[in-house]
């Protein structure tokens, strides 16, 4: 099969997110399992400086926006047999100090940035001399691209032009903007409709891809359901109720290469499920490197990522100060909402021995997190997928989650099977719900048998990418036997 892959951030080029994340792991199975791929994805600075090998093609791209014509160049870089990644540069567009924003702020004009890109990868799939069948993009950004190539078949004379496959990483960003961005399109306004491009009169990226695209799949089979709900579909779930039959979820798989106990250069100590004495070394580490008082008997929670309502971070804060009385220890690492990470610092310097927070990222430091934690929280409004959770499986960190998404069909509660139960849910989304959900915790530290029967279940299951690549390639053959 030849499957061109496009997103707007790719591991280990570029990342914002757990989105860069899947792309890269894709990409990287589906070459694995003998599948011509190809990555499309823009030139960021730093990735030229970071990797030497990457060479530019002979190759000028000059497309139309509007009544300008803008030009191109592309990179390549081959990381593994059958893989090609193409680097999109433009300077103007992707030369930037951010992926997406300034200051908190979104570049005013990203969606102009990221019709461009969609019109570049439609040029690609077309052009490229090995042809790909199917084209599968990722998220917003590149929403329009199935809308752009269908109408290179349908008006264009595109004779053989691939199948399209859309995934959704978030419904609630969808690339709603102004209806003037349309002209950057060039495409006819006829598209520019209920049933197309248009939303509440605006232009909306990831609508036009879901009226357009051959299959839709979402990161999680609860999510798949969920966007298909008032509740939970944004506004398109009429529209995806109507394209019910070409919804799928998928749950996101870990890339085992990266996230390990056993090699893993951002660790000091080594364990597995055999010999967890190095888990209880790395908590020892992580303490030490907080701040935090050194106790291997201090029950240790963590929390990595956005600081946003999505993540749940308005229950976190005021649940945590409710059980601070608790012998327990905190560490928190990510940034967003100012007021979010002013309320976190503030218990941090409320409770110096209990409370660690880091604002922004630290290269290494989410692995330690992982490994040294005794629990993990999630405490999600939505959640599509979620990796860190699966992470922490891996890690044997217990997940403490909301049962939502990608969340509920990954971690099994003790009250759904106590067989085979690997870390604790709760339902409701408020504070007590979550709070209850921490005390459980507590309670369990203090039985170490039932502790490690939920560490050894986490961290047996097996989410590799292979298994969920293998699922990606059938709907991709379900696409094209269509």
């Amino acid at each position: 099969m030849k499957i061109l892959l496009a997103c707007s951030e790719v591991f280990p080029y570029s990342k914002t997110g757990g989105l860069a994340d899947m792309v890269g792991a894709l990409a990287k199975a589906l070459a694995a399992a003998g599948h011509q791929t190809g990555v499309v994805t823009p030139l960021y600075p730093g990735i030229r400086e970071r990797f030497p090998k990457l060479r530019q093609l002979d190759w000028q791209m000059k497309l139309p926006m509007g009544s300008l014509s803008v030009s191109a160049e592309v990179y390549v870089l081959h990381p593994q047999p059958r893989l090609t990644c193409y680097f999109i540069q433009q300077p103007h567009y992707y030369a930037r100090k951010s992926l997406y924003q300034t200051n908190g702020e979104d570049y005013p004009d990203n969606p102009e940035r990221f019709i461009f890109l969609s019109k570049a990868v439609a040029h690609l799939a077309r052009y490229l001399p090995w042809q790909p069948e199917l084209v599968h993009v990722h998220d917003w950004q590149v929403g329009l691209t199935p809308l752009l190539i269908r109408h290179q078949e349908w008006r264009e004379g595109w004779g053989r032009a691939p199948k399209t496959c859309l995934t959704l990483h978030n419904l609630a960003y969808q690339g709603a903007c102004p209806a003037v961005n349309y002209q950057f399109t060039n495409l006819p306004w006829d598209y520019f409709h209920i049933e197309g491009a248009e939303f509440f009169g605006q232009l909306n990226f990831v609508k036009a891809g879901i009226s357009f695209a051959d299959e839709i799949t979402t990161v999680s089979p609860r999510y798949a359901r969920e966007i298909q709900t008032e509740e939970f579909g944004a506004g398109l779930d009429g529209l995806l109720r109507r394209r019910e039959d070409a919804v799928i979820g998928i749950l996101n798989g870990v890339d085992y290469t990266e996230w390990n106990t056993t090699h893993n250069p951002n660790l000091k100590h080594p364990y597995n499920l055999r010999n967890l004495t190095g888990k209880t070394a790395n908590k020892k580490e992580l303490q030490k490197y907080l701040g935090l008082p050194v106790s291997a008997k201090t029950p240790m929670f963590g929390n990595i990522g956005r600081l946003v309502e999505q993540k749940g971070i308005d229950l976190l804060i005021p649940a945590l100060e409710s059980v601070l009385t608790e012998p327990i220890q905190f560490v928190s690492l990510g940034a967003g909402h100012s007021k979010f990470e002013a309320a976190l610092s503030d218990l941090a310097r409320r409770f110096p021995d209990k409370v660690a927070v880091r604002l922004g990222y630290e290269e290494g430091l989410p692995h330690q997190i992982e490994a040294g934690c005794d629990f993990y929280l999630m405490p999600s409004r939505f959640e599509p997928c979620g990796l860190n959770q699966l992470y922490s499986l891996h890690y044997g960190t217990i997940p403490i989650v909301r049962s939502v998404g990608g969340l509920d069909d990954s971690v099994i509660d003790l009250r759904e099977d106590p067989i085979r139960a690997n870390g604790i849910k709760f339902s409701a989304y408020s504070v007590p719900a979550l709070a209850q959900a921490i005390r459980k915790a507590l309670v369990l530290f203090e039985v170490p048998t039932l502790m490690h029967h939920l560490r050894q279940n986490g961290m047996q299951a097996q989410f590799s990418w292979k298994v969920t690549a293998e699922k990606y390639l059938a709907v991709y053959q379900k696409v094209l036997d269509s």
